[in-house]
């Protein structure tokens, strides 16, 4: 007999309460909701991740990962020239390096264009980056809102839950600041 859960199963010590979580242990008997919530992220982090990577295939791109993916969308957004720490900062991310790392794969791939003004480097989608973010466009209307459309999920609840999930990341960073100075 194989010893491995499925990936499917749920064993009984997954459920606090009531709540599906990730980590029985990390759940606090102060606010069980946030183990549920963490377990609730991380399923829907993947999935979205994946998404971003299979919809970048079909629109042509097999060869950009998910964190690709959104940094050449937030490149191309409202078609402006960006700075890096302006990039790393609207895209939350600490580590300038993986963002440099990222662009450099983008310039590379034909994707972004960089310029430097002054002492600043800005970059901007190419025609070829634009084209390909408008195939992306084309092809999350077909597969993702069509989707939505049939899913039954208002479009005021979407929004009213991403509006609670800025919220609630304003919670880690700040706990993720604490942390740091343990």
């Amino acid at each position: 007999m194989n010893s491995k859960k499925s990936a499917t199963s749920i064993n009984s010590d997954d459920i606090a309460d009531g709540r599906i979580v990730s980590s029985r242990h990390l759940v606090s008997e102060r606010c069980a909701e946030l183990s549920e919530l963490e377990y609730a992220l991380i399923m829907t982090s993947n999935a979205f991740n994946k998404w971003m990577v299979r919809c970048m295939t079909a629109a042509g791109e097999p060869d950009m990962g998910a964190f690709d993916v959104s940094l050449l969308h937030h490149v191309n957004h409202r078609n402006r020239k960006k700075k890096l720490a302006d990039i790393c900062f609207v895209l939350n991310v600490e580590d300038t390096h993986v963002v440099t790392y990222a662009l450099k794969k983008l310039i590379k791939a034909g994707y972004v264009t960089s310029e430097k003004n002054g002492k600043e480097l800005f970059f901007s989608t190419t025609a070829e980056g634009k084209a390909l973010c408008m195939k992306y466009r084309a092809v999350r209307e077909t597969c993702l809102i069509n989707i939505h459309a049939e899913s039954g999920i208002p479009g005021q609840s979407i929004g009213e839950t991403a509006q609670l999930l800025r919220a609630i990341s304003s919670l880690y960073d700040t706990a993720a600041r604490t942390a740091a100075s343990l």
